[in-house]
């Protein structure tokens, strides 16, 4: 590694008498950390890879906080001359400053240095937000953990022993003798989260109009934080509008409103970043007509800026986002911004609004612009758009397209809605008099009334 402590770059240490000297290497896993980030390549030199880890793991451990880590990855040799090596990844933006025995490092060229007294501060105040996920929860036990969700986790990770990946990863810390949970652990692995940590939930809702209404789909998720992102990501499936497109093979392409993948990031980051200290208010969610909106307690934590969000990386809860990595929700630790820009680029979308609140940070996707032409500004009040919820919407769509459609079509676009709520928004669209119902039972089907609006909605609102 060359040039400053600031840059990002890899630290090599050589290993040939066989053995690993702990101090050493926590040294340089903490002056990493308090940098920005990099990789130690560690020769195995003969020795048995997990007795490499092991070993890795102590020095991670050893610092002051406990530096959590992604697992090493092996490298092939480099030639026929050289030997097999682990790398191990310090990640770019750790919430603390990481000390060993007393000392603060950072990373200068090859060498550890330590931080003078300013830079210390400056680095201190920087991070200083990022504390609460480690606390420990005195009134949890580890009994307070599902166990066997735990135990998935730590086979997924290669580890045969839950507890000891719970305690490498931060989610479990041993104190006088016991074993204490912390917050991370109860959010991630919990049965009960909501029981300690008051705030940790999503509110998601669905409205007609522009603005919080009346008419709307409203859904409380609460559970561990995987579990609350898979509710998350099921109600967007649900309540999104979708358009069914005609492929170049001539098959049936569903594509939402906005692109899922960068829905769910936005979910995503606000459930692995938000300030959990902050108990009086959950993760918002909201679908609204021209947008989609995801409001996460806690400003920007470290160096992040709403001007610098795309460049810079840093972690306010760095257990939290590391399981969500080994879990395979965040696929690049850092890039998840990036994403949400390159999918919504890729489909024409206006450019997502990224802002801070009084107390918050909010993420708005908006659709493609919506210009409703002069001869359907007439027809709008005999179909009352915000009337109608998203599925009667859909099936209207689904019409301007197709000749009929049956109760199992749309529920093929909304899988996870009940039948008979599916019957009742069929049925209510006969009531307003939009659709006609032909046959009965199993043989049944509707198409569009021949009364005065036959106008899809698909072409009023220019959907995709």
């Amino acid at each position: 590694m060359t040039g400053s402590a600031a840059l990002f770059g890899t630290a090599a240490i050589i290993d040939s008498a066989g053995s690993i000297d702990t101090v050493t290497l926590a040294e340089t896993l903490a002056a990493l950390a308090n940098s920005q980030g990099g990789i130690v390549r560690l020769t195995l030199d003969g020795q048995p890879a997990a007795a490499r880890i092991d070993a890795v793991v102590r020095a991670a451990l050893s610092t002051e906080p406990p530096l959590i880590l992604p697992l090493p990855q092996m490298q092939p040799a480099l030639s026929a001359d050289s030997d097999l090596a682990l790398l191990v990844t310090v990640p770019a933006g750790l919430p603390h400053v990481y000390a060993v025995q007393g000392r603060y490092l950072v990373r200068d060229g090859d060498h550890n240095v330590l931080l003078g007294a300013a830079q210390l501060r400056a680095l201190l105040m920087a991070r200083s937000e990022a504390d609460y996920e480690a606390e420990i929860v005195s009134s949890a036990t580890p009994d307070d953990f599902d166990w066997t969700a735990a135990s998935a986790y730590a086979a997924r990770i290669g580890m045969a022993s839950a507890q000891e990946a719970l305690l490498r990863r931060g989610c479990l810390v041993a104190r006088d003798g016991k074993l204490c949970p912390t917050v991370a652990g109860l959010l991630l692995f919990g049965r009960d989260p909501l029981r300690f940590v008051r705030g940790a939930f999503i509110t998601a809702a669905r409205f007609a109009g522009v603005e919080p209404g009346d008419q709307f789909t409203r859904l409380e998720i609460s559970g561990t934080l995987p579990e609350q992102i898979r509710r998350a990501e099921s109600f967007l499936i649900d309540h999104m509008q979708r358009s069914v497109q005609l492929g170049e093979t001539m098959e049936r392409v569903e594509r939402f409103e906005y692109p899922l993948e960068a829905a769910r990031e936005i979910v995503i980051n606000a459930v692995a970043h938000r300030d959990y200290h902050i108990q009086g208010d959950g993760i918002r969610l909201f679908l609204f007509a021209d947008r989609l909106e995801v409001s996460s307690p806690g400003r920007l934590a470290g160096p992040i800026t709403v001007a610098n969000i795309a460049e810079e990386r840093f972690s306010r809860n760095a257990i939290i986002v590391q399981v969500l990595v080994d879990l395979g929700f965040i696929e690049r630790l850092g890039y998840g911004i990036d994403r949400i820009l390159t999918l919504t680029r890729s489909r024409g979308l206006p450019t997502p609004d990224f802002s801070e609140t009084a107390g918050g940070f909010r993420v708005k996707l908006y659709r493609a612009s919506v210009s409703l032409p002069k001869a359907a500004l007439t027809e709008l009040p005999a179909l009352d758009l915000e009337a109608l919820n998203t599925r009667q919407q859909a099936a209207l769509d689904f019409l301007g397209k197709q000749s009929r459609i049956t109760n199992h079509d749309l529920q093929r676009l909304y899988p996870f809605v009940h039948a008979e709520t599916i019957r009742r928004d069929l049925a209510d669209l006969v009531a307003r008099g939009l659709l006609e119902k032909f046959g009965q039972k199993r043989g049944s089907y509707y198409s569009r009334s021949h009364g005065p609006l036959r106008r899809p909605i698909v072409d009023m609102l220019e959907k995709d």
